[in-house]
C-alpha cells in the first residue's frame, strides 16, 4: 500500500500580520453569538495556494524538485492586508476572510506557473479562479453573521513573501497539526 499524507501548497504569514488578522477575528466574535463561527487560530493561518489532497509520500521529491525550480523564477514580493469579505456572499457566509493588496499580480503569475508545474505532475486542473485570501473563521450560523457590521477596520500590514512550503496536514480532533515537508526559497 501506497503511503500518503495530506498536503498543500501555501506561504507562511509573519507574525504580526497573523496578530493582526487574530484581533480582527476577535471584534468580530464580539457582535456574534458564541460558536456561530469557528475561528482559525493564528498558528494555523497562512496563504493556501493549492490543496493537493492525499499525496503519496513517493512523489514528494517532485514536488519539492518543481517548487525549488518555481522559486528560483521569482524575487521576492509584497503583499498587505485589504478589506474583510465572505464567501460565497453576503446574504449566506461559510467564510470569512481578509483580502490582499499589493504585488498580486507576482502572486498570480506564481500562482498560475504553480497550476502548471503540477497538471505536468499529474494534479488536475482547479476549478475555480484563484482569489488570494486569508481565512479568519468558516461560519456554523450564517444567519448571524449575516447581523454583522463589516466596518471593523483592517490594518494594511504588509508583509514580504520570500518562500513557498509544502506542508503536511495532519486532521486531529482539535484541529489541523501542520508540518513543514518542504520550504522554496524565491531567489535573492
Amino acid at each position: 500500500m501506497v503511503e500518503k499524507i495530506r498536503a498543500f501548497i501555501a506561504i507562511e504569514l509573519p507574525e504580526n500580520v497573523k496578530m493582526e488578522l487574530a484581533q480582527t477575528g476577535r471584534k468580530l466574535a464580539r457582535q456574534l453569538p458564541d460558536g456561530s463561527v469557528r475561528w482559525v487560530k493564528p498558528e494555523r493561518m497562512h496563504l493556501t495556494l493549492r490543496f493537493l489532497g492525499d499525496t503519496a509520500v513517493t512523489q514528494l521529491p517532485a514536488l519539492a524538485t518543481q517548487l525549488d525550480e518555481l522559486a528560483a523564477t521569482y524575487a521576492p514580493f509584497h503583499l498587505h492586508l485589504d478589506k474583510l469579505g465572505r464567501f460565497p456572499n453576503r446574504k449566506r457566509p461559510r467564510v470569512i476572510w481578509a483580502g490582499l493588496t499589493g504585488n498580486t499580480h507576482t502572486l498570480l503569475a506564481l500562482k498560475q506557473d504553480l497550476d502548471k508545474r503540477l497538471t505536468a505532475l499529474g494534479w488536475e486542473e482547479e476549478g475555480r479562479p484563484f482569489q488570494a485570501h486569508l481565512t479568519l473563521g468558516r461560519v456554523k450560523n450564517s444567519q448571524a453573521v449575516s447581523q454583522v457590521k463589516w466596518g471593523v477596520a483592517l490594518e494594511k500590514v504588509s508583509m514580504g513573501v520570500t518562500a513557498v512550503h509544502l506542508i503536511e496536514s495532519q486532521l486531529q480532533r482539535s484541529g489541523p497539526i501542520y508540518t513543514v515537508r518542504h520550504t522554496s526559497h524565491l531567489r535573492k
